[in-house]
């Protein structure tokens, strides 16, 4: 799946995947395909570290959106998605890594 250039104004601040860091996404081939059941999220951190979401898809009705989240919000996400494109402190500039 392409990723899609969108950016969107959210209050007062603007949020661009043409400028942001791309740190994670689902967008993994599986064998067949790159898409997740028509859906994709990629991970993005402005060039001021704030974090946002897209989410893509393909289905027919939905629309691709835009959404800003937290700083703990991005790290749960990025957790979970299974294409890192940076390291853990590459995307979390600042946060203490804590041995287990």
């Amino acid at each position: 799946m392409d990723r899609v250039q969108m950016s969107k104004v959210v209050r007062g601040k603007r949020y661009d995947t043409e400028t942001a860091t791309l740190l994670a996404s689902d967008a993994y081939w599986d064998g067949h395909n790159w898409e997740r059941h028509g859906r994709n999220t990629f991970l993005y951190r402005t060039p001021k570290g704030a974090y946002f979401a897209v989410y893509q898809t393909l289905w027919q009705g939905e629309r691709d959106t835009l959404s800003p989240i937290s700083q703990a919000e991005a790290m749960d996400l990025f957790e979970g998605m299974p294409e890192q494109v940076v390291t853990f402190e590459q995307a979390f500039p600042g946060v203490e890594v804590q041995a287990a």
